[in-house]
C-alpha cells in the first residue's frame, strides 16, 4: 500500500478545484500531476494555485500523458461517457463525477467497452456514500430497531438561475434531476437494496433554459415506496427520512456539506428520540482512498458500473414517464 497513484484532472470544474484535488493531495495514496482546460490560461492558473506540475489546453493530451495513472472526470454531464471511454482506452482508471451519464444507453455502451479493459477501474463519484453516517444507518436497519422499511423520502434543492452555468444548459446535460435528483434515486435504491418495479414523476421546465428546474418522483419497490423532491430554482434544502414499521430515521445532511451544520442521524421510536452526531470528516478523502485501494489491490470498486447503470435506468424512466 506504499504505492502512490498519479492523477490527471479533466477540466477546472469547481468541484475539482474546491473538493477533489485537495482530497487527492491529502491522501497518502495519490498525487495530482496534471490538469487541463479548453482555456489553457485557466489550466495554468489552476496548476499554479494548487501546485500541480503540468497543465494542458486539450483533454486528449492529458488522457494520453504516460505519467497519469488515474483520471478524474468532472466535465459537463454530456461529456462524462465519451471522455471516460477515451480514458480507459488509453489504459487509465477513471473516477467519473455523478451522474455518470445523461441516459441509460450510454452507460450500457460504457459497460460493454469496459469489458475489453478489465484492468481499468471505473467508479461514479457518489461521495455521499462514503460518509460513516450511512454505516450507522445500515446497522440500525439491519438490527431491526425500526422494523421493516416501508417508505423513504428525500429532498435535495438549491437555487441557480445563472444562464452561463453548465447546470442550466440543456445541451450539456443540465437540469435538477441529473444534478441532484440522482442522489435521491441512489439513496432510495441504496436503502431498499433493490430496484423499483415502477416509477412516476412530475417536472417543471425552465422556459428559457429548457432544463427541469423542479422535479418530484415516486419509486415503487417490492417492499415499500420512495418519494423525492429535487430542484434548482427553489430554496436550498436537503434531508432524508426512512420510515419503518417500528420507528423512523432522519438524516440531517444526507448528501453534501451544508453551511457547516453538524451531520447527525436521529432515531425516533415510541416517542423517544436518539441523536447520533458525527465529527467532521472529509468524505471526498474517504472516497479517494477507497478508490485508490481498489486500484492498488486490484479489488472491486465500492460503486460498481452495474450500480451506476441501474441508477441511470431509473432516472431515464423518470424522464420518460413525464414526457
Amino acid at each position: 500500500m506504499s504505492k502512490q497513484l498519479n492523477w490527471g484532472i479533466l477540466s477546472t470544474a469547481k468541484i475539482g478545484l474546491r473538493d477533489v484535488i485537495p482530497a487527492i493531495q491529502k491522501s497518502d495514496l495519490g498525487n495530482v500531476v496534471a490538469i487541463c482546460s479548453r482555456d489553457i490560461e485557466n489550466a495554468k492558473q489552476a496548476a499554479k494555485k494548487l501546485d500541480i506540475p503540468t497543465f494542458y489546453g486539450n483533454y486528449e493530451d492529458l488522457i494520453n500523458d504516460n505519467c497519469v495513472d488515474v483520471i478524474y472526470n468532472p466535465l459537463p454531464n454530456k461529456l462524462h461517457i465519451p471522455f471516460t471511454i477515451k480514458a480507459i482506452k488509453s489504459g487509465k482508471h477513471v473516477l467519473c463525477e455523478k451522474p455518470i451519464s445523461t441516459n441509460y444507453r450510454e452507460v450500457l455502451e460504457l459497460l460493454e467497452i469496459k469489458k475489453e479493459y478489465p484492468n481499468c477501474k471505473v467508479m461514479e463519484a457518489f461521495m455521499y456514500r462514503f460518509h460513516p453516517q450511512w454505516e450507522l444507518v445500515k446497522k440500525i436497519i439491519r438490527s431491526g430497531e425500526i422494523g421493516q422499511i416501508k417508505h423513504l423520502n428525500s429532498t435535495f434543492c438549491y437555487f441557480n438561475n445563472d444562464p452561463l452555468n453548465i447546470k442550466n444548459q440543456a445541451d450539456l446535460g443540465g437540469g435538477g434531476l441529473l444534478d441532484v435528483g440522482c442522489y435521491c434515486v441512489n439513496f432510495s435504491r441504496f436503502i431498499f437494496e433493490d430496484e423499483p418495479y415502477n416509477t412516476d414523476s412530475f417536472m417543471e421546465f425552465d422556459p428559457v433554459f429548457k432544463t427541469d428546474r423542479i422535479a418530484s418522483g415516486l419509486l415503487k419497490f417490492k417492499n415499500g415506496s420512495a418519494t423525492f423532491l429535487c430542484g434548482m430554482q427553489v430554496e436550498f434544502d436537503q434531508k432524508a427520512e426512512i420510515f419503518g414499521s417500528l420507528g423512523k430515521i432522519e438524516v440531517a445532511i444526507p448528501f453534501n456539506d451544508a453551511m457547516d451544520l453538524t451531520r447527525k442521524v436521529t432515531i425516533k421510536k415510541n416517542r423517544k428520540i436518539t441523536v447520533h452526531e458525527f465529527e467532521a470528516i472529509n468524505p471526498f478523502l474517504v472516497m479517494i482512498n477507497d478508490f485508490s485501494r481498489s486500484i492498488i489491490n486490484n479489488s472491486t470498486v465500492t460503486i460498481s458500473l452495474e450500480d451506476s447503470l441501474a441508477n441511470m435506468k431509473v432516472i431515464s424512466q423518470l424522464f420518460s414517464n413525464y414526457k
